[in-house]
């Protein structure tokens, strides 16, 4: 059986873990990634189209400068999409993901080994639990890292609106915000790091006992150790 330190350390850690596959889930399930004013010039007059979506759907909204304000349609993104380059981004931001989700759950498992058990296997210790969080954490920086860069270089706001009202006609100007579906997956990273720090922690104090253990034998006289 482990050490009540261990299970206190590895089961804080375990519920950091946790609390990460939470948050990702999280991620993937709600559409807030990014709301965007867009405003078109048409031959009469100007039209404004308001966005918000994530991965996989959203929701967008026209009013006209007469006065003139269209239903709310719901969308997918992928349908929105003609650009291939868009949709392979947007795929692989998905994908990218969904590593972090496994990643975080094996890691997850992990700690939750350590805190009932004391696995013989070397990568079931905190070797293993550095790894996973450590990918969990990459691979959620990297999805941070695609998402604006999908805005910006395929002007993906722009496409979804125009997917939604085929009219549309001249693109004048965009403002984009960020959502917390967005900005939660700095949350991701920080409990990935307290995940590491815990372990670390828990890690470097046994050595240093380990090494205390060892030190009397080291510094014993002579005779001692011959008797």
């Amino acid at each position: 059986m482990p050490s009540r330190t261990k299970t206190a350390m590895f089961g804080s850690a375990f519920f950091t873990c946790l609390c990460s596959f939470v948050v990702i889930c999280v991620v993937l399930a709600t559409q807030h990634w990014m709301s965007s004013e867009i405003r078109f010039l048409g031959t009469n007059s100007s039209a404004t189209v308001s966005l918000t979506y994530g991965l996989f759907s959203g929701t967008c909204a026209q009013s006209v400068d007469a006065g003139l304000h269209l239903p709310t349609k719901t969308f997918q993104v992928a349908d929105n999409l003609s650009n291939t380059s868009a949709k392979s981004m947007i795929t692989a931001i998905i994908v990218i993901l969904v590593l972090s989700l496994l990643s975080s759950l094996l890691s997850s498992g992990f700690t939750c080994t350590n805190a009932v058990s004391n696995p013989y296997q070397t990568f079931l210790g905190p070797i293993g639990v550095y790894t996973w969080n450590s990918l969990c954490g990459i691979f959620t920086l990297i999805a941070m890292i695609l998402f604006p860069v999908t805005i910006e270089e395929n002007s993906l706001s722009v496409e979804l609106a125009q997917g939604c009202f085929a009219f549309l006609q001249t693109h004048v100007k965009s403002e984009h915000t960020y959502g917390y579906s967005y900005w939660i997956m700095l949350l991701i990273i920080f409990l990935n790091i307290a995940s590491i720090i815990i372990i670390y922690f828990y890690d470097h104090a046994r050595y240093s006992r380990k090494k205390e253990q060892e030190r009397p034998i080291e510094n014993a006289p002579k005779d001692v150790i011959l008797f």
